[in-house]
């Protein structure tokens, strides 16, 4: 082919190339140009659904479409991640991700998804932690009174937690680790049974949630020891941290967070930010995290993808030492 004609070629595409960017920018201009969906990893009416809910009413109205939540339980998270996956990359599907987004690729040897890899980070919507909770029932009133208890009954005394592998049994990992204690672990199928069961007296003492732990603050047969976070708990703002008495180090928070599929551009994970940073602090979500003692955050992706990268080696160590394995 003559240098004349291929060089009239080269041309013209070029010319086709610059024609087409303004169609795309304008593209992202316009997002969102159609529904959303919120992919949310748990089953209809539970407090997970109810954030999804609550946020989707709000963020809809603020980017001008509706958005429709559309529930994905079962595998961990994993199916809700895949359906994100596999849905076009132009951010008009979103994840709802917790911490256990963050633990599960640390747990288990191989995953259909690498959620470091194949999601990108939006915005952190909140943050809690576990409560350390003793029964009254060991006479203890402080973390220092529980593990001088432990070690003079060593493997006597039992630790509740909602799950193998849960945040709650990293927990007692972690709490074994920076104390040198032996306890027994007894996993339940979720935090409201551990929390009867700790209650009733049939377990010494247990790490569970805020929204279980906010339930039984009245409860005499408990005694609220230390929160595994480092924020004040907001039901109980006096509760010190265990970090505060004596562990160092231990900064066990959990959060709620929007993800999209890795490969979504940037101006429109910057607007879905933006505007679920606005929505953070509406009357509805601050109920909503108050009503279950997690703090509103609101971040921006850069921030969500800071704290991943810190918390992640965090978890991966306690994983590693204590064996934690899920398959």
């Amino acid at each position: 082919m003559p240098t004349i004609h291929r060089r009239a070629l080269l041309l013209s595409a070029l010319s086709a190339a610059a024609s087409l960017a303004p169609l795309f920018t304008h593209a992202q201009a316009t997002f969102p140009s159609k529904p959303l969906r919120l992919i949310v990893p748990a089953p209809p009416g539970g407090a997970t659904d109810l954030l999804a809910r609550k946020l989707s009413v709000g963020l809809g109205t603020a980017l001008g479409q509706s958005i429709v939540v559309d529930n994905r339980p079962g595998g961990s998270g994993i199916i809700a991640a895949q359906s994100v996956l596999s849905s076009p990359r132009d951010g008009h599907t979103l994840y709802l991700g917790f911490t256990s987004t963050l633990q599960l690729p640390l747990l288990m040897s191989s995953l259909p998804v690498d959620f470091a890899r194949d999601l990108a980070p939006v915005s952190i919507l909140g943050q809690g932690a576990d409560v350390f909770i003793a029964s009254s029932k060991l006479g203890v009133n402080t973390v220092a009174e529980f593990v001088a208890l432990a070690k003079s009954k060593p493997g006597q005394l039992s630790i509740a937690s909602y799950g193998n592998g849960t945040t709650s049994h990293l927990n007692i990992e972690w709490l074994k680790m920076s104390t040198g204690i032996d306890v027994l672990h007894v996993p339940y199928k979720g935090a409201a049974p551990a929390m009867a069961d700790l209650a009733g007296g049939q377990i010494d003492a247990a790490f569970v949630d805020g929204s279980t732990a906010k339930g039984q603050l009245k409860n005499e047969k408990l005694r609220y020891l230390a929160n595994a976070g480092t924020n004040p708990y907001p039901a109980l703002p006096k509760l010190r941290t265990l970090g505060e008495q004596g562990y160092p180090g231990f900064e066990a928070n959990g959060f709620a967070a929007i993800f999209v599929a890795a490969g979504t551009p940037a101006p429109i994970i910057k607007q879905l930010s933006q505007a679920i940073a606005a929505q953070i602090h509406s009357p509805e979500l601050l109920s909503y995290f108050a009503e279950n003692g997690s703090r509103p955050m609101g971040s921006t992706p850069e921030e969500m993808a800071a704290m991943l990268e810190r918390d992640r080696p965090r978890w991966a160590a306690i994983i590693q030492r204590a064996k934690v394995k899920l398959d």
